[in-house]
């Protein structure tokens, strides 16, 4: 019975993955009378095939509504909880939960683990999550290691198709959801640094450690996308001191679902792109910095002298050569209410939020490929879809309009500013909008906004810094240099046209290789 959930091919992957556990590990499941329980249970029996290392058992003193279960080490508690049966995408934060439970697992560095140590605790939280969601596995993943790394903090994954009251009750229209009691602390995708400095915020920290200086640096990387990881290859094959510093290896290529522009690579996923960005950059010296948010930089004033990199937390870095590869970020409306009701109706991501939406009116703004091409999904699963567009005319390849004009229940307002999203404090539930020629304005009732009009660049750590053009680029002449001496720029964040991953590649290979020319005429 224990075989029924897994194939042969995954039982044999999971065999050699468990295959070095040290500890015992003890996946603890809660009685309930759900009548998915027993397929629970046989999952988690399958699981556990695998390995002497891991067993099975009842927690016969607490029940739940739901199907759900605890990792327990030797016998101790971890504070890691799943609440529904983890497939799909959340397979895999089982998987790591166990491994990392064993202290296997790439872990974050000293300073961001003193960082979670120094947490005000307890601290617990609850990440609601769909398992079609490709970014909820991230966050399940960060909170679950918190746990291991401060026993005062407990995580619990929801299943949220199995916690319809819940999910309903706290007005959840978005994933991943994180919640602390009923107060939602975070929603959407985000990396280990962002959900901490959301847990600071949550629940206090004691700043008793100094903050960390890392200097004398030949090179350093603020950005871990396609064209920082090449800027620091690139860097230290010239045999340069470099490091990377950056919210996550891979950038905003993490949440892109295909890639099938990247030249000589047919086909890839954005997660696995990122996964080789990391192993490529692996294979140098280089000093990776990851989960940082770097807030500002400051020139040196010598000719020859270092200059400073400020992070979160007074963390400081000092290199004789910068290069900025941050990239860029969806673009918000910025208008009343988006805020507000994000994860609550206003949503970025269709293909992780769009089920919540099933049979319901929302709204896609945005007429380029971004907006047409969510307004094309959202239609397979959406009762009404209303596309509202700025210009005149939508600005998708012909191809993906000719799709959209083609679907019954697909409606297009062009010339059209929209001015509030509107609700009844727990959701959203109307847009307001104007022509902008001014003949028009009206309301559209509705149950979910997707936003999707383009990146606005990071560039925010330079802004008092380097030129920039009105839109918040960095100016850069033809070989990547900035308006300061020894300050590069590459990829998205920058004045080069069309944002590609191929580009912001080369951008970053060219960035280093000029900031190495220039460093041997100095």
């Amino acid at each position: 019975m224990g075989n029924i959930m897994l194939n042969e091919t995954i039982l044999k992957q999971l065999k050699e993955h468990f295959s070095e556990l040290g500890n015992e590990i003890t996946l603890q499941y809660r009685i309930s009378a759900h009548e998915k329980q027993e397929e629970l249970v046989q999952m988690l029996q399958s699981v556990a095939s695998v390995s002497d290392k891991i067993n099975v058992t009842e927690d016969s003193r607490t029940a739940d509504v739901i199907p759900s279960f605890t990792i327990r080490v030797n016998n101790e508690p971890t504070g890691i909880f799943f609440r529904g049966i983890p497939g799909g995408h959340e397979f895999s934060s089982l998987i790591l939960a166990i491994l990392n439970a064993d202290g296997k697992g790439k872990w974050p560095d000293a300073s961001i683990t003193a960082r979670v140590r120094n947490l005000n605790v307890p601290a617990s939280v609850t990440t609601y999550v769909s398992l079609s969601c490709t970014n909820c596995p991230d966050v399940v993943q960060a909170f679950n290691q918190m746990c291991l790394m401060n026993p005062g903090i407990t995580h619990t994954m929801t299943v949220g198709d199995l916690a319809g009251e819940e999910v309903e009750s706290l007005g959840i229209q978005g994933v991943p959801a994180v919640f602390h009691e009923k107060s939602m602390i975070h929603s959407g995708r985000a990396s280990f640094g962002e959900l901490l400095s959301a847990l600071e915020k949550e629940f206090g920290f004691s700043d008793t450690e100094k903050a960390a200086e890392h200097s004398d640096f030949d090179v350093a990387v603020i950005g871990g996308g396609p064209a920082g990881c090449a800027a620091a290859i690139y860097s230290a094959r010239k045999g340069l001191k470099t490091a990377i510093i950056a919210g996550r290896i891979g950038g905003q290529v993490n949440d892109t679902a295909e890639i099938a522009n990247l030249i000589s690579v047919p086909s890839t996923t954005g997660s696995s792109l990122a996964a080789d960005l990391r192993i490529h950059a692996e294979q140098y010296n280089l000093s990776i910095f990851e989960n940082r948010t770097v807030l500002s930089v400051e020139p040196s004033k010598e000719e020859s002298g270092n200059h400073s990199i400020f992070a979160e937390k007074e963390e400081v870095f000092k290199a004789r050569q910068i290069i900025v590869a941050t990239g860029a970020s969806w673009r918000k409306l910025g208008i009343p209410g988006e805020d507000e009701y994000i994860g609550r109706g206003v949503a970025f991501c269709p293909h992780c939020d769009g089920p919540f939406f099933a049979g319901k009116d929302v709204a896609v703004i945005g007429g380029g490929n971004s907006g047409v091409e969510a307004a094309i999904d959202l239609a397979g699963i959406c009762r009404n879809v209303t596309v509202f567009e700025f210009l005149d005319d939508l600005k998708a390849d012909t191809i993906l309009q000719n799709k959209l004009q083609s679907l019954s229940n697909v409606k297009i307002q062009t010339g059209t500013r929209t001015t509030e999203i509107t609700g009844n404090g727990s959701r959203a539930n109307s847009l307001k909008w104007k022509k902008r020629d001014g003949s028009l304005s009206g309301e559209l009732k509705l149950d979910g906004v997707f936003v999707q009009i383009g990146l606005v660049p990071n560039s925010g750590p330079v802004k008092d810094v380097a030129a920039m053009n009105k839109f918040g680029e960095i100016l850069i002449d033809t070989h990547g240099r900035t308006s300061v001496k020894g300050i590069y720029a590459a990829g998205d964040v920058t004045t080069v046209p069309y944002k590609q991953i191929v580009i912001a590649m080369g951008e970053g290979a060219k960035s280093a290789l000029t900031a190495f020319d220039d460093r041997i005429r100095l």
